[in-house]
């Protein structure tokens, strides 16, 4: 009996491998097939420009190009991520730019490139926008400032005497200074900072400084921002001081701030003149005046370190330049902030930068675009030029040579 079915499973056996012979060939060439095109379709520029480096485009000298220089790249959720804002984006649609300075408008989107950002140029001496690049985002809600809020902590904490710019802290089993905190941007530094000062002081010198209020003057549409009325849930004092977390700054609000430290403690109201005409007849206009030219003294060192040789050395030059950058993450958006001012030369500028985006978007990137920016102006001899002779010129004049 198992004589006869030994011949009825050889068969059977036969027959599965004939089947195998004339199936699984096309099915392994279909499959070969589908990989190339997948792979063709990866490879796809329109698909991966979120993960490459943008080209950079020199621009011509007309006014339409300075508001939409390149059509929109790429929107929706970003790949490689669960981030939900693009990383290039056409960042000067809808813009409104006839009261800008033309040049300082060209460098900056020139610099800016396809990234999904905004930049923000004052005058420091004045509180004067010159340009804003990305309007609706630099005059939105604002966004989590990251490690920018040093900057703030760092002036509430010499002010208090929490502590000396030779003051060192030992922090996992090393020692640091002001300097180099900022210029690293140490977390543990200024968390411990934050719990020394306390979240009271913190959020006091933070309203002395503008958040939580609009920077600019009659400005449309610009929004305040938000400081937390209590610690925040999420780590407490120590995440506000060193990431701002539970904070909404805007490109406006930094601005103001850094331009209070490049000039010596004046907190102007930022101005933005829409036609020629209100830019020629432009008149600054005080916020306040800060009681922080020591401090300012103090973090200088840090700021122009964080350049030389910190977290900012992307943006580093002939010139010298002082900053602040900032990194981190909110509501599935990558953020990168970087916020400097140029500290020698005839025409002194603050430069705001804020990316958001997915991967490849952080505070060293900021700080690229910034230095590129500089080096821009700085090729068309902007900063060698005499300051054009103003009522703007003649008020910021003596208002700097009375500190």
């Amino acid at each position: 009996m198992h004589e006869h079915r030994l011949p009825g499973i050889v068969r059977i056996a036969i027959l599965f491998a004939l089947i195998i012979s004339l199936y699984v060939p096309g099915l392994m060439a279909t499959t070969t097939k589908a990989r190339k095109r997948r792979a063709r379709t990866l490879a796809h520029p329109a698909l991966v420009r979120t993960t490459a480096v943008a080209p950079r485009k020199t621009l011509p000298a007309t006014r339409a190009a300075l508001v939409k220089p390149a059509p929109a790249v790429l929107t929706g959720v970003v790949r490689g991520g669960p981030w939900t804002e693009p990383t290039f984006a056409d960042s000067t649609e809808g813009d409104y730019v006839d009261g800008d300075d033309l040049d300082v408008r060209r460098a900056a989107v020139e610099a800016l490139g396809r990234y999904n950002g905004s930049v923000v140029v004052v005058d420091p001496l004045s509180g004067r926008i010159l340009s804003i690049v990305n309007q609706k985002l630099a005059l939105g809600n604002g966004y989590q400032p990251c490690s920018t809020i040093k900057v703030s902590v760092a002036l509430a904490a010499l002010s208090e005497k929490v502590i000396a710019p030779d003051t060192k802290l030992r922090l996992g089993g090393a020692r640091m200074d002001l300097t180099y905190a900022l210029a690293h941007s140490n977390n543990y530094f200024f968390a411990t900072l934050g719990q020394k000062l306390g979240f009271e002081r913190i959020s006091y010198y933070a309203h002395l400084f503008g958040y939580g209020e609009k920077a600019g003057l009659n400005i449309a549409s610009e929004q305040p921002g938000r400081f937390p009325s209590a610690p925040p849930a999420n780590g407490g004092v120590g995440m506000l001081s060193s990431f701002g977390e539970e904070i909404d700054q805007t490109p406006l609000q930094l601005a103001a701030l850094i331009s209070a430290v490049a000039n010596g403690g004046t907190l102007y109201y930022l101005q933005y003149p829409r036609t020629p005409q209100e830019a020629a007849t432009f008149v600054p206009r005080v916020k306040r005046r800060l009681d922080i030219q020591e401090a300012i003294q103090e973090i200088k060192p840090g700021m122009r370190g964080a350049v030389d040789f910190g977290t900012a050395h992307r943006a580093r030059q002939e010139e010298p330049l002082a900053g602040k950058t900032g990194t981190c993450s909110e509501n599935h958006a990558h953020l990168g902030w970087f916020g400097s001012f140029n500290d020698v030369g005839n025409r002194k500028l603050v430069v705001v930068v804020l990316l958001t985006g997915g991967r490849g978007v952080s505070g060293p990137v900021a700080s690229e675009i910034a230095g590129d920016f500089y080096r821009h102006l700085d090729q068309t001899n902007y900063f060698a030029s005499a300051v054009p002779l103003t009522p703007a010129a003649l008020v910021s004049s003596q208002i700097c040579c009375r500190q």
